[in-house]
């Protein structure tokens, strides 16, 4: 029961009180009998009218003016769910996506509000479900949504393509009877428009910047470095034209050990932006060495009220700069600026910071490359120098032992010219060698083993004497890679004849070679040189020494001792602490000749 009341009159005023003269109290119910009992005190009054159904009482209440209503039994349920299914049309007439209910023939039964501004006409019941879309492309990956639901039993979703000039996901839903049959459906269309255009974007942003990739291995292999950095300008700058439509970008890679930004790219730049030296700073940097500092974006809607920008491009009103990041590590800046305050949307900053991930990777792989090459460049180089090392070594020694054969003899001018030239030639083609092996770019791809610099190492000239091509050649591999130039000699005499036509900062022998021992090699270097004790390293093993070769040589002042097999830093540390030592042999210039 439900009993409806004008303000300022009680419920007492209405039954079992005085009636109002002017107004009656509407009775609402099918069937009077059944409502007599409860409208007892009402019956005495002719202030009553009897109704049996709502649409009756809507047409009097619309005519005239009632005390009071009062709805009996079923008629009180009635209007209740009429109102809730009201309320249920409402609210999904509010929905931001179209729905419609179809028959089992695809015709709309019914349809919200959406999907009339979708369908751009009224009416639509009645109407086949595809020709009130003016029958749009289905752009999958279900191209017969229906005829799946049905089968399936199973809700479907796919696409429906340049629906009125927009895309849509379009959502199936099957609806069943008694039977369990379908019988119906409920289709569902939400706006993707913006997401495709999304997705449009991102692919052509992928096939801009994978120009670098489709590339066929030899091909980039063949290019130079310069011409991969111009060809992934090239291809940044296409993005750029094409997807963002911007004609101010600046791109700078982090120096890891400087923590400098060192520009590679910049376009519409002023040439005093473009000049600038920035750091990975949080302050007094700008945006780009904030943006480095922190590894996270930084959009400026309007650069007048940003606290930290500072200007690039002429007349720039806002930009976005995103970190280049590879494995989460900043390697770099991508800069994009506009003369049009908030000209960048959230969709833009997004595809900004895609594509400088995918500038990242492809400057990542383009350092690879570069490495690989660079790589193989100085394997060849030490590859080579392996081979020619010891050849190159007996020619100075075969050159040298000649020269002291004929020493003694009247030598001509013209004999000592071709003795000086081949020695030369000699010392020359090892220099270019470790030359070109040690300039190759960049840096870390050359051959040299990792560790602290050893700078006092570079270009001092060391003879290894031993009869073991194994350690003459490692010897030339390990101090070559460390600056040093390094000349071998298989027996002591041959040592001594180079020692005496070229002048060498060390000496490292083997305590028993085949013409003499550690010790007597020495002493011949002490009186050879005049300097006492020689910058000399004897290697020795750990078994008896039967002569007493090391300690004699100890005796004697011996600078340095490496026992067999020792690691390479304390080779390196060995020699570094001969080189320090005090009576050294004062360096010479690679280029020095025996004459």
């Amino acid at each position: 029961m439900l009993l409806y009341f004008n303000p300022g009159e009680s419920e007492e005023t209405v039954i079992g009180g005085a009636m109002s003269d002017e107004k009656k109290v509407l009775i609402v119910s099918k069937s009077q009998k059944e409502v007599e009992q409860v409208v007892q005190p009402l019956l005495v009054s002719e202030k009553i009218e009897f109704v049996d159904s709502v649409m009756d009482a809507f047409s009097r209440l619309f005519n005239q003016d009632f005390l009071g209503v009062y709805l009996h039994g079923d008629i009180a349920r009635e209007l209740i769910r009429d109102r809730l299914n009201g309320n249920i049309h409402a609210l999904i007439d509010s929905l931001p996506v179209g729905v419609a209910l179809l028959n089992a023939k695809c015709s709309v039964y019914w349809s919200n509000n959406r999907f009339h501004e979708i369908a751009r006409k009224k009416p639509v019941r009645g109407e086949p479900f595809y020709s009130v879309l003016d029958n749009p492309n289905i752009g999958g990956p279900i191209y017969s949504p229906f005829a799946v639901a049905r089968a399936s039993k199973e809700s479907v979703v796919t696409q429906l393509e340049n629906v009125k000039g927009r895309d849509y996901q379009f959502h199936v839903v099957p609806l069943f009877n008694g039977q369990n049959d379908v019988h119906g459906y409920i289709a569902v269309l939400e706006d993707i428009t913006e997401l495709t255009k999304i997705n449009h974007q991102l692919q052509a942003l992928h096939d801009v910047v994978g120009g670098l990739v489709d590339l066929a291995p030899a091909e980039l292999f063949d290019m130079s470095v310069d011409d991969r950095v111009e060809l992934l300008k090239s291809n940044i700058l296409k993005f750029i034209e094409q997807i963002l439509k911007v004609d101010v970008i600046e791109i700078r890679l982090l120096n890891p050990v400087t923590q400098e930004l060192v520009p590679l790219l910049a376009v519409g730049m002023s040439p005093k932006a473009e000049k600038r030296q920035l750091f990975a700073r949080a302050t007094d940097n700008g945006v780009t060495g904030f943006v480095a500092k922190l590894g996270k974006s930084y959009s400026i809607d309007d650069t007048r009220d940003d606290p930290i920008f500072i200007p690039g491009a002429i007349d720039a009103k806002s930009s976005i700069t995103v970190p280049l990041k590879f494995h989460d590590q900043v390697i770099g800046t991508l800069n994009v600026e506009s003369p049009i305050p908030r000209a960048f949307t959230e969709l833009d900053q997004l595809l900004i910071e895609v594509f400088a991930r995918d500038v990242a990777v492809a400057i990542n792989m383009l350092d690879l490359l570069t490495a690989e090459k660079v790589g193989s460049a100085a394997a060849s180089i030490e590859a080579i120098h392996s081979e020619v090392a010891l050849p190159i070594d007996q020619i100075l020694a075969d050159a040298t032992s000649l020269f002291e054969r004929y020493i003694g003899l009247e030598i001509t001018p013209e004999l000592k010219e071709k003795f000086e030239r081949i020695l030369k030639n000699a010392r020359h083609i090892k220099s270019v060698i470790h030359h070109v092996g040690a300039t190759l770019p960049p840096s870390q791809a050359h051959p040299t083993p990792p560790g602290q610099s050893r700078p006092l190492l570079n270009r001092k000239r060391v003879l290894v004497v031993d009869d073991d091509d194994d350690v003459r050649l490692s010897a030339h591999e390990l101090l070559g890679n460390y600056g040093c130039i390094v000349e071998t000699a298989t027996n002591g005499e041959l040592a001594l004849m180079l020692a005496k036509n070229a002048k060498y900062d060390l000496f490292i022998g083997a305590i028993k070679l085949p013409d003499m021992n550690g010790y007597d090699f020495m002493i011949r270097l002490i009186d050879l040189l005049g300097i006492d004790p020689p910058p000399y390293i004897m290697m020795a093993g750990f078994g008896y020494d039967s002569n007493h070769t090391r300690v004699k040589a100890n005796q004697r002042g011996l600078r340095g001792v490496l026992f067999k097999p020792f690691r390479l830093d304390q080779l390196l540390n060995t020699v570094e602490q001969v080189l320090q030592s005090p009576a050294q042999a004062p360096p010479l210039d690679e280029t020095a000749t025996l004459f």
